[in-house]
């Protein structure tokens, strides 16, 4: 069995492992348990399969990125402009056509100086490389316990070969796919893998497994990324590598593409809409001005064409995004949202699907007692979480003591006794479960009725257990007091099929048919609520049991009850299901529980209604992709669902026009997270992998997080397309004054690209960053979300945009060409320059308050609401001011010394663009009604 001919391979077209006996496995695998593999037989596995790894694409280098920055159209026509200044500015050197107070290649230098800022800027925002691949390797174990020339060896596990005898042993972390061939308590974590958060028994005798049993459900296996908790176990490798389990969800990750977030998409259409007029502009410009005059005046239109260009390119939006996005951060993260993917804050806001785990995220993952049910009497309990206060009602509900009632006394005693958890406080005082999450929920249904853990385990010995199994799905612990007495909790129907008599009161009766009907039928109905139920019995013993004699020992029990638990909704989730709805958002469960829990949960939750269709893991296995694509529609729960049919759902949803939001935890989730629009993982519970692959991490794993990130990211959009608004109207009318000046014979260029770029970036920049900070409207979620495919100017942005730049040019153009005949007559040719330029940049300042709403007069909003835009008011009006009157910034900036008489007159003119604004509002009211 051992040998290992030269062209050994693996078996490609067999059925799956876990439904394979041992000694097929082994036959099959050609190794042996008692001696495993030679050196020559891995090294030649090794050779043929390849490292045990997983393995990355090349992604784009640091280079690459920082390269990519400088193809934005933007950029590159600025760029040019800087090439073709310069070049302009060599001209007048050779030409000694500069005068003494100008400065050579400033306008070059400074253009180059904001494209190399821009450039820098997004390469910072997309040099975050991705982590989700590494995180993966990072979850196989670098050693491992390995059978080789019948010795027990340590090898790295890159090495790792298929045949490989591995040993399997407390705390180790396994780094290949096994079949298991021998095991003692052997429990597995598979949670980063399956998302299941219980520890899996592992039994190597489990055969005959269909061939569609889930990963979680493979009860004879091992696989990569998981963690052995207790126990002990040997396994034969099967899978190693890119064949792995864990290798499949890394090709997975590698092949779902990154693709633009709405917003690039959306700059991306905004720079070619702004550089394609530019272009055609500057065409028109200089054929009118040829026409005109000829070619006498070639280099001064080509002067006018570079401010031209430097005017329609708002220089400081990509530094005014990216701050408003990461001011957006910050308000999420207070909001328990962290953001790692800086567009994704403006993505949210795009949100009209959003798909959430059940468990932790829509529910508190907190198990908790709800109902008790004896065959004659009903209790509900009251409380949250694992605190150990409440009371117990009865059907009236009443408040009632436990101590009135024999058999719910013995039923907690039960619940306590026969318990492996413990329930504790911590240091901040909140109760904590240290166990399993259900045994905890009775000791704290126990703490509730004074029934204290410690004090009955101090008084009462346990001397013996049968413990439970996933084929028994049930546990005993046999006490001593002053009698023996066997405790019985687990599974309803199992327990009640051993029971024989009934505990009524203080006495013991027989259970007949139509009482053991009626537990049934409460038992049915509790579970259909959505809660977990269990069944408690007991027995009296006059000696202890053997281990052996478990099957004998539970018979003729005396049944107690039922406990029914529940992981209960979130108290804040049901308000945050409401929001969702009110905003156009459909929010959809996923979970890995039944139809029934699910179905509860999500009516208690406002998610689904009563006769909603539900589809669970087994029918979406056998539905093609397209046939998905037309269930998604109506389907708001997805029940006994595996992490790996998450990716599915997210394609069919987003191939049905969705914007799609999806949580998880497990490194399953993660194909599925970077798939989604918006990839959401859980800060508590998720793993790295999750982490890495999402956008968006929620610190408290709560749903209501969700949509108050959405709601801020609907603000983020809102703050966009009001400084877009703001900066492009302007932009437009600097173009149109810039290109009117030499068409009406006006001599000179009415501002020089140093000036058009400290417009863009200072008076116009500064209220810009100050409008990204504007407090939401006050219906931001009352309205659907807007469409991700919608072009940046709808909605009427695109018209104001135009209407507002020709306002600008019309103010302007009439002071300009006032000024320009005043100023020949004075004797100061250029002040008209001056007065031009400053009556843009104080246009601006009031464009800026009236711009705050959209249907709001100014005069009606609190002008505190938003102080900063106050404060970059009054502080760009007097940098503006500086220009003027401080000498050294005068010459800098090439302007002139403007007369009291001519600055009240730019106060003037630059004041009109506010009383327009003000006006349309006005109009647009009174349109309405």
């Amino acid at each position: 069995m051992n040998s290992l001919n030269n062209n050994f391979s693996m078996p490609e077209t067999q059925l799956p492992w876990h439904t394979q006996s041992i000694d097929f496995t082994l036959r099959k695998l050609n190794t042996n348990p008692e001696i495993g593999l030679t050196n020559a037989e891995a090294e030649q596995r090794l050779s043929h399969y390849g490292k045990n790894e997983i393995q990355e694409e090349a992604g784009r280098s640091s280079w690459q990125i920082l390269l990519d920055q400088f193809q934005d159209i933007m950029l590159l026509m600025l760029i040019g402009v800087a090439i073709v200044s310069g070049i302009l500015d060599l001209i007048n050197i050779r030409g000694n056509n500069l005068s003494a107070e100008e400065i050579p290649f400033k306008d070059t230098i400074a253009i180059l100086a904001i494209v190399i800022l821009n450039g820098l800027l997004g390469y910072l925002q997309e040099s975050r490389a991705e982590k989700a691949l590494a995180a993966l390797k990072n979850l196989s174990s670098p050693k491992i316990q390995v059978l080789r020339n019948g010795q027990r060896i340590e090898v790295d596990a890159p090495n790792l070969v298929p045949g490989d005898i591995i040993f399997l042993e407390a705390g180790d972390q396994l780094c290949a796919d096994g079949r298991i061939i021998e095991a003692s308590n052997l429990q597995i974590r598979e949670s980063a893998l399956t998302g299941e958060a219980n520890a899996v028994n592992k039994y190597p005798l489990a055969e005959g497994l269909a061939e569609e049993t889930v990963l979680g459900d493979r009860v004879n296996q091992v696989f990569t990324g998981t963690e052995v908790l207790q126990g002990r176990g040997k396994a034969v490798v099967v899978k190693t590598g890119m064949e792995t389990e864990l290798g499949k969800i890394a090709q997975m990750l590698q092949s779902v593409e990154n693709e633009p977030t709405p917003l690039q998409k959306r700059m991306d259409q905004l720079g070619q809409v702004l550089v394609t007029s530019s272009l055609v502009l500057v065409a028109v410009v200089i054929l009118i001005g040829v026409l005109q005059t000829g070619w006498s005046r070639i280099q001064e239109l080509v002067e006018v064409s570079l401010s031209m260009a430097v005017a329609v390119v708002p220089e400081g939006l990509p530094a005014v995004i990216t701050v408003t996005l990461a001011l957006g951060t910050q308000r999420m993260v207070k909001r328990k949202a962290l953001i790692r993917k800086l567009p994704a804050v403006e993505t949210l806001g795009s949100v009209n699907t959003i798909c959430s785990d059940k468990t932790g995220t829509l529910t508190q993952n907190k198990m908790v007692v709800q109902q008790v049910e004896a065959v004659q009497h009903s209790w509900f309990i009251t409380g949250e979480g694992y605190q150990p206060t409440g009371n117990f009602l009865n059907l009236q509900q009443q408040t009632i003591q436990a101590s009135d009632y024999p058999e719910l006394q013995t039923l907690l005693t039960a619940c306590v006794l026969c318990n492996d958890a413990t329930l504790s406080q911590n240091d901040q005082g909140q109760w904590q479960i240290l166990g399993d999450p259900t045994e905890g929920a009775l000791l704290s249904l126990a703490g509730k009725a004074g029934f204290n853990q410690q004090t009955l385990n101090s008084r009462i010995q346990r001397v013996t257990e049968f413990p439970f199994s996933s084929e028994r799905k049930r546990m005993s612990v046999v006490c001593r007091n002053s009698e023996l007495v066997m405790y019985t909790k687990g599974s309803p129907e199992l327990i009640l099929e051993r029971c024989q008599f009934y505990h009524q009161g203080n006495e013991i009766l027989p259970l007949t048919v139509q009482e053991r009907n009626q537990i049934l039928q409460t038992n049915n109905q509790m579970a259909a609520n959505a809660l977990r139920v269990l069944g408690f019995a007991y027995k009296p013993l006059t000696e202890i049991p053997a281990a052996e004699e478990e099957e004998h020992t539970e018979q003729n029990l005396i049944w107690l009850g039922l406990v029914g638990m529940l992981d209960a909704p979130r108290l804040e989730a049901q308000e945050a299901v409401a929001k969702c709805l009110q905003a156009g958002i459909r929010p959809v469960m996923i979970t890995g529980d039944h139809q029934l829990t699910a179905n509860a949960i999500a009516q208690q939750l406002g998610i689904a209604k009563p006769g909603n269709h539900i589809l669970s893991g087994q029918q979406l296995e056998h539905l093609s992709q397209p046939e998905l694509e037309q269930e998604v529609e109506q389907v708001n729960i997805y029940a006994r669902v595996s992490p790996e049919h998450k990716l599915r759902i997210v394609q069919a949803l987003q191939k049905q026009g969705k914007f799609v939001a999806m949580t998880g935890d497990g490194v399953n989730d993660a194909p599925a997270l970077k798939q989604a629009d918006i990839g959401i993982a859980m800060g508590i519970t998720g793993t790295d992998v999750s982490k890495e692959a999402s956008d968006m991490v929620l610190l408290d794993d709560n749903f209501a997080t969700i949509v108050a990130a959405t709601e801020e990211g609907r603000v983020v959009y809102s703050n966009i397309r009001r400084f877009i608004k703001y900066i492009l109207g302007s932009n437009i009318g600097e173009v149109i004054v810039i290109a009117t000046a030499p068409i009406i014979g006006l001599s000179g260029v009415p501002l020089s690209p140093l000036q058009i770029l400290w417009m863009n970036l200072v008076t116009d920049g500064l209220p810009a960053l100050a409008l990204a900070v504007e407090p939401a409207e006050p219906n931001i979620m009352k309205r659907p979300p807007f469409s991700p495919k919608e072009s940046i100017f709808a909605r009427g942005l695109g018209a104001y945009i135009v209407r507002i730049g020709i306002i600008f040019s019309i103010i302007t153009i009439t002071l300009m060409v006032w000024a320009y005949n005043s100023g020949q007559e004075s004797g100061n040719p250029n002040a008209w320059k001056t007065m031009v330029f400053t009556t843009l940049c104080l246009a601006q300042m009031g464009h800026a308050l009236a711009v705050r709403s959209h249907e709001r007069l100014t005069i009606e909003i609190n002008p505190f609401s938003n102080p900063y835009l106050l404060a970059s008011v009054v502080v760009t009006t007097l940098l503006q001011l500086m220009l003027i009157y401080l000498e050294p910034l005068r010459k800098f900036f090439n302007t002139e010394l403007l007369t009291a008489q001519q600055l009240f007159i730019c106060l003037g003119f630059s004041s009109l663009i506010f009383v327009w604004v003000e006006f349309e509002k006005l109009f647009m009211r009174w349109f309405k009604k």
